[in-house]
């Protein structure tokens, strides 16, 4: 068999075994969220609170989709046309256009110039959501935040653009059977390193301080089954007013995280609702399984790019004579951002799904509802959301279900509804 036909069933295979996995491990069942209850529920918040999230939403709308718009411009003129071969070229240029420069440096520079161009609608986000009160977040210590997420991006960035093409240099035959081990290795290995690496570069964390809300965490953490590390609390009242908690990393890097903000918005019943349903994900592994989905998935992605490499006609719209060289880096960006978007949808679908049942979770195990759809009320009050967002919205974007959504299923819940 050619390497081109191993490739052919290597990819069938990996997409047999990411369809399997996911019909077992994704909860494709939600709990009852009856649109009566749905109605009440918007009811109970006044609106002009209402009116209020949906104004802040719409003002965020124009510059969020032109950004989205215009990046996937950008990467269609960078992969589809020669100017993203030659911008290789241009950074590999003062190193003897040595397959490394091109391929960290050019792979970058390709990068950079999306970034650059789409930076006027961050900056142009950040001064709404500062209007509105959510962001606490000075220009400075915006712009301290985008230079590091730049650096750790530049850092894991050039880690895997020079991983990917030495096995493209030194393996031109079977570059994708490499490539895709080593994708799928990334993933697992970033699952357990961000959490403990990357996270505190943003965010200070401290151990919670000693006393009855500490204590009924970890104890709700053992009754759930669900061992934990620690509780920390991030320092998130710098940047934001916005409430939130989740539980981080995987195995002896588990631990719940609780923004401050949430301290000071919420009640302790509530914190510990909050909790419930982060501990649901872990009890659940649905770190785990993303982690195994997005492993699959990457490994699936680096076969696909190779066996597109046999398009002729796409290689000279991109000006490169082989999809595995660096100077073919657009292409590859182009494909990434028109399959992300094609999978965007179907991948919040699941995440939904996903983050019920963790509200189901948090329901059965703290066995009051009534704390838990008023932590939602408080969530959707804080955060600024709508709480019935456009259906069209909601269904191409939406990771977790509607506020009035989740309100809806904690009302029949309590009626015994399952």
């Amino acid at each position: 068999m050619t390497p081109r036909l191993w490739a052919l069933v290597t990819f069938g295979v990996l997409l047999v075994a990411l369809v399997v996995f996911a019909a077992l491990t994704v909860p494709w069942h939600r709990a009852p969220a009856p649109r009566a209850d749905q109605v009440a529920a918007l009811g109970q918040f006044p609106s002009e609170q209402v009116a209020r999230a949906r104004q802040f939403r719409a003002e965020l709308r124009p510059g969020t989709y032109a950004s989205m718009i215009l990046g996937l411009i950008v990467a269609l003129v960078l992969g589809l046309t020669p100017v993203g071969a030659r911008l290789v070229e241009l950074a590999g240029r003062p190193f003897g256009d040595h397959w490394l420069a091109r391929a960290v440096l050019g792979g970058l520079l390709v990068v950079l110039v999306g970034e650059v161009l789409t930076l006027p609608f961050a900056a142009w986000r950040h001064t709404v959501v500062v209007r509105y009160g959510i962001s606490t977040q000075s220009w400075g210590g915006w712009g301290a935040d985008l230079l590091k997420s730049l650096v750790v991006s530049v850092v894991l960035g050039g880690l895997a653009l020079a991983g990917f093409f030495a096995v493209t240099h030194f393996a031109p035959r079977w570059w994708w059977a490499f490539g895709a081990a080593g994708a799928a290795g990334l993933v697992l290995l970033l699952s357990f390193v961000l959490p403990v690496v990357v996270e505190p570069i943003f965010n200070k964390f401290t151990p919670m301080a000693d006393g009855p809300l500490r204590t009924e965490l970890i104890a709700l953490a053992d009754r759930d089954g669900v061992p934990v590390k620690d509780v920390l609390v991030a320092d998130a009242s710098r940047r934001t007013r916005a409430v939130n908690a989740y539980v981080s990393g995987l195995g002896p890097t588990r631990r719940i995280v609780v923004y401050d903000t949430l301290l000071t918005e919420a009640t302790p019943d509530e914190v510990v609702s909050v909790a419930a349903h982060e501990l649901g994900h872990a009890k659940d592994g649905d770190v785990l399984t993303g982690t195994i989905l997005g492993a699959l998935g990457a490994a699936l992605a680096v076969v696909a790019i190779y066996l597109l490499g046999a398009w002729s006609g796409l290689l000279r719209l991109a000006g490169v004579t082989s999809i595995g060289e660096p100077r073919a880096i657009g292409l590859l960006l182009a494909v990434a951002a028109l399959a992300g978007l094609a999978a965007g949808p179907g991948q919040a679908f699941v995440s939904r799904h996903i983050e019920a049942r963790a509200d189901r979770h948090a329901l059965d195990l703290t066995g009051d509802p009534q704390t838990f759809e008023a932590m939602q009320r408080r969530l959707g009050t804080v955060n600024l959301s709508d709480p019935d967002p456009p259906t069209w919205e909601f269904l191409m974007f939406a990771s977790h279900p509607s506020t009035v959504q989740r309100m809806a299923a904690a009302r029949a819940y309590a009626r015994g509804e399952r």
